[in-house]
């Protein structure tokens, strides 16, 4: 009999996964978010600040301006190593955490914070938490492909539709006859 022949193992060599960048949130100190915003562009860390559109009143005149959408937050798209240096730019209290870790925002919530600030909606910010409820998407208008979560009914055929997790609620009122309900997943 002829002794068959083992052929040696290959062994695959290891892929080390290296983390790709996602959206986080950070807290900032009290109006410093356009300084913080500004300051992490310079040092090359993509950044994203939602304005909206103001009208301001003095006693002289009045103004239309550009004032952060939600008080104190700035959401940045980094690696993991790249915490340190945002960590430790000036104005930077935190970043937003679970469980002691950067808390990843999902790449559509970002998107839906720049559909609602490029649209002519009123946006309010609150931290109420409310019971789940429809996922709906606005079909008609400037805010047409909007996604959120059907919280509330309010007057006669308008809605108010949370588009951020708890905890950091935008809401936004809309007629019903702009909005579609999309299936359960």
């Amino acid at each position: 009999m002829e002794p068959t022949q083992i052929s040696p193992v290959k062994e695959e060599p290891q892929v080390i996964k290296k983390p790709g960048k996602a959206w986080y949130a950070i807290y900032t100190n009290s109006r410093a978010e356009k300084r913080v915003n500004d300051r992490l562009k310079e040092q090359g860390i993509e950044t994203y600040l939602p304005l909206q559109k103001t009208l301001r009143q003095w006693s002289d005149r009045k103004k239309l301006v550009e004032k952060p959408l939600i008080s104190s937050y700035v959401f940045v798209k980094c690696i993991p190593k790249e915490f340190f240096t945002v960590r430790t730019t000036d104005g930077v209290v935190k970043f937003i955490t679970i469980q002691a870790k950067p808390a990843p925002i999902p790449e559509v919530q970002i998107r839906n914070l720049r559909i609602l600030c490029g649209s002519d909606a009123e946006v309010t910010v609150s931290s109420d938490v409310y019971a789940k409820g429809d996922m709906v998407e606005v079909t008609v208008g400037s805010l047409t492909g909007l996604q959120g979560e059907l919280i509330r009914v309010r007057r006669k055929h308008k809605v108010v539709i949370r588009v951020i997790q708890p905890g950091m609620n935008l809401t936004v009122d809309i007629n019903t006859n702009a909005i579609r309900k999309l299936e359960k997943k």
